[in-house]
């Protein structure tokens, strides 16, 4: 098996941020509406009743976004949101072309926007963002790491245990101790949170986050492991003691804790983030783009993002935002030393090599 290494892509948190709309610059559509210029300087402005078309995910979390948010948007800007939780998201835009976008702003996990930024011109570049999103320049520079949207809420991975079977890990190795076989518990080969224990496995057991066949060996090691495809599947086997030791999210995590469960979480030492990132398309019309950095700016408010946090237990990326109380409690903080080593997988890296990993990993698993 072949092993693409790319060193100059690596998107670690102090990294540099990927930037560029070469192709948009040399556009044969320059002359088209969606073509001229816009801004956006943090003002309320009149709508005049326009359409904006956003992907984002359904059910709780839409319910509360529209409460905390896009209800009071569009009376201000006196627009109307047309909100898609149909995802994926992939398949609409390349069907639809970048030209006439699905969706004028959209928010992704990082995997699946990188397959679609890397199918063609779609999105804005993180600097052009910058420049028309005020809110944006308190934003942690992880925040921008993707180059084609801007992260505004992240949760880190971690181990939630069992409290009442034995000793708390101790190391991200603590996963593969003899005490938990057949007791850990991790995701099939569709669940963003194996792809990123993938490449933090690589990093751990080889050289690096492109290692994949030291990723391969150790995660064959660890078998026999009990393999969910959702979460909150997890969560409940965690509950059941159908397994002591399982890769997931802080905030997921201590929500179980928080109901009484025997149940805490151990950070990896390694520090990878799980993040929320919204794009906005370059070929939206002018009116649909100006609403995007509008509600874009609102979605980076420390207003917002604290209601967020204290309704998710997601982190901000703000620099002016606050940490939710149960947050705090486990001592979390949002200041330039604690989030100092968060990198962000490279989900390029990922999504060029996913065939292979997927197939490999079905293999190890037995699926």
């Amino acid at each position: 098996m072949t092993r693409l290494i790319k060193p100059t892509r690596r998107t670690f948190l102090k990294g540099s941020v990927t930037l560029g709309a070469a192709a948009a610059l040399q556009s044969p559509f320059i002359n088209h509406a969606w073509a001229q210029d816009v801004s956006y300087d943090g003002e309320v402005f009149d709508a005049g009743g326009a359409v904006l078309n956003i992907g984002e995910w359904g059910g709780g979390w839409q319910e509360f976004v529209r409460a905390a948010l896009v209800d009071q948007f569009e009376e201000d800007f006196n627009c109307t949101v047309n909100w898609d939780s149909s995802f994926p998201w992939f398949p609409k835009f390349v069907t639809q072309g970048a030209q006439d976008p699905v969706f004028d702003i959209c928010n992704w996990n990082l995997p699946n926007l990188m397959q679609t930024n890397s199918a063609g011109d779609f999105f804005l570049s993180v600097e052009e963002m910058r420049a028309n999103v005020p809110n944006a320049a308190n934003c942690w520079d992880f925040a921008f790491a993707s180059g084609a949207g801007i992260t505004w809420a992240y949760m880190p991975y971690v181990y939630a245990y069992r409290t009442d079977a034995g000793a708390p890990p101790d190391s991200f190795r603590s996963f593969w101790a003899e005490r938990y076989a057949n007791k850990r518990g991790a995701y099939g080969t569709e669940n963003g949170l194996m792809h990123a224990f993938f490449m933090a496995t690589a990093q751990e057991f080889g050289e690096d986050q492109y290692d994949m066949e030291a990723a391969f060996q150790a995660l064959e090691d660890a078998m026999p492991m009990q393999i969910s495809e959702f979460t909150f599947n997890m969560l409940s086997q965690l509950e059941r003691g159908e397994v002591d030791i399982a890769v997931h999210i802080e905030g997921e995590a201590l929500s179980l804790k928080r109901q009484g469960a025997p149940v805490d979480i151990w950070h990896w030492t390694s520090r990878p983030i799980l993040t929320q990132t919204k794009t906005i398309s370059r070929y939206s019309d002018p009116m649909q783009k100006r609403l995007a950095f509008a509600l874009m700016n609102r979605t980076l408010s420390p207003e917002f993002l604290n209601a967020f946090g204290d309704e998710f237990m997601w982190r901000p990326t703000n620099s002016e935002a606050s940490i939710t109380a149960a947050l705090a409690e486990e001592g979390v903080q949002n200041t330039a030393d604690a989030v100092n080593e968060f990198w962000v997988p490279d989900w390029e890296f990922f999504v060029a090599n996913k065939l292979e990993i997927t197939d490999r990993l079905n293999e190890i698993f037995g699926l």
